[in-house]
């Protein structure tokens, strides 16, 4: 079975023929269990998300602050293994019909096996992968699999990125670009910066791919100013704080429900 890469291009392109930007949430898998993890998905979709990444939880995270850190925990300390990311995205994009990425470090799927690892993403519906710590030097064997089975590669691009590097991770990605908005790592932020603009201006003079900008947006008038400027707004943290804060799980579908509500309507007042 082939993966959903056009599915995730269509994606895009009809938020952009409609004059917006796309909106993209991250959910761990395995959060608050492997079948809560799954609802999640389904609440931000059903609030207005057009694209949702699942993360791979991961016991050393590189880009992920506190509170994804905490997810993580939770979903690791559960059991979680990479068999329920797959089920993740599989029972997710069967009952929504969106664009399903993963987001992981590579050792994860280095471990398993980048053969198994695609075909087996690409067999759930999955349209790709978001690998931040993943060298585009050091990528030819995973895009080799992931172009057979039809995922995309998304790399991740920081303020730090020289031009001429931007031009040659951008040459190696397909699905979008993630621009990270500032150095650091994931959580919410009381402002997104300039730092995000410049980037995604920089990124797109070496590339035709969208440009998604992620970490710190957390509120409507943040995904409103971002939406400005970006292709796709991605918001990861301030899903699962909402998801944490809440006192129960029903509670916490609700109000992820409603932040996806508020977000999508963020995105379409650029």
């Amino acid at each position: 079975m082939s993966g959903n890469i056009e599915l995730l291009n269509t994606t895009l392109a009809a938020a952009k023929a409609t004059d917006r930007a796309a909106l993209i949430a991250y959910l761990p898998a395995g959060f608050p269990t492997v079948d809560g993890g799954i609802e999640a998905v389904k609440a931000v979709v059903a609030g207005g998300a057009d694209v949702v990444e699942v993360g791979l939880p991961h016991s050393d995270p590189v880009l992920d602050g506190p509170v994804i850190q905490t997810a993580d925990d939770i979903a690791l300390r559960g059991g979680v293994r990479i068999a329920d990311v797959m089920r993740t995205v599989r029972e997710a994009y069967e009952a929504t019909g969106v664009p399903i990425l993963v987001m992981t470090y590579w050792n994860p799927i280095d471990r398993y096996g980048v053969e198994r690892f695609t075909a087996e993403l690409a067999d759930a519906g999955g349209a790709g992968c978001i690998l931040p710590d993943l060298p585009v030097q050091e990528s030819a064997l995973w895009r080799e699999h992931a172009d057979k089975h039809g995922l995309a590669t998304v790399f991740v691009v920081a303020p730090s990125s020289q031009d001429a590097r931007l031009a040659t991770i951008t040459a190696a990605g397909s699905g979008f670009v993630y621009a990270a908005s500032l150095m650091g790592v994931t959580g919410t932020r009381a402002s997104v910066g300039a730092q995000a603009q410049d980037l995604v201006g920089r990124t797109r003079a070496t590339t035709d791919l969208p440009v998604c900008v992620g970490l710190g947006v957390s509120n409507a008038a943040q995904a409103a100013e971002v939406a400005g400027f970006a292709d796709g707004v991605i918001v990861g943290s301030a899903f699962v704080k909402a998801m944490l804060d809440a006192p129960d799980e029903a509670a916490g579908l609700a109000a992820v429900r409603s932040l996806a509500g508020e977000l999508a309507e963020g995105v379409r007042k650029r």
